[in-house]
């Protein structure tokens, strides 16, 4: 089987048609499936969508139980946490809906890690880390587009001189580098190559 345009996500399992791994969409499998918006709803209170899949949380008030579902607990409803606790030991924690989160000083209310910033994001050499609200995902550096190329995707270098992204002046000529571009004034003309005279 054959996909020219590759799945990205999934697997190909007939001319041009990718079966997605669990999260995730579309006709090349590069999306991620919002699975807080299906019917039925996979959680019972609240739904974060993360990449690849989500996570599920409660109500203060309530407690996360094993199966997903939430339980009203007096103890969670006088901690007062953002988004629901659980019951370690015997011993009432708040939870964060994602990897990406963390307890703030209050050890109630959840805030962001900068994975980008702490080294936590795995990204490779061509591409850069983004960080999102609980979690990150890694773009392709500036001066690089994602490309589907023997049989992956990549990030590979964009030629601004063949678009005609560059700023080079018309008395200049446009050369090509790995990420970006040069210009260098024609014959006859001096300058930097964005002005020539």
């Amino acid at each position: 089987a054959i996909c020219r345009h590759g799945c990205k996500y999934g697997e190909c399992m007939g001319p041009n048609k990718c079966k997605c791994f669990p999260g995730f969409t579309g006709k090349t499998c590069s999306q991620d499936l919002n699975e807080c918006g299906l019917k039925p709803r996979p959680c019972e209170h609240r739904c974060m969508n993360t990449h690849g899949s989500y996570k599920c949380y409660c109500l203060n008030g309530y407690m996360l139980m094993p199966d997903g579902t939430c339980a009203s607990s007096r103890t969670c409803a006088m901690v007062n946490c953002q988004y629901g606790c659980e019951e370690v030991k015997g011993e009432v924690q708040c939870l964060c809906p994602s990897s990406g989160l963390q307890l703030g000083p209050n050890r109630r209310t959840c805030i962001d890690i900068d994975e980008c910033s702490t080294g936590h994001a795995v990204c490779s050499y061509n591409r850069r880390c983004i960080n999102t609200f609980g979690s990150y995902y890694c773009k392709c550096q500036h001066g690089y587009e994602l490309k589907y190329i023997s049989d992956h995707y990549d990030c590979v270098d964009v030629n601004e001189c063949v678009a005609n992204t560059h700023r080079c002046n018309v008395h200049a000529e446009c050369l090509n580098t790995k990420g970006s571009f040069k210009c260098k004034c024609k014959q006859g003309y001096r300058g930097s190559g964005l002005d020539c005279a």
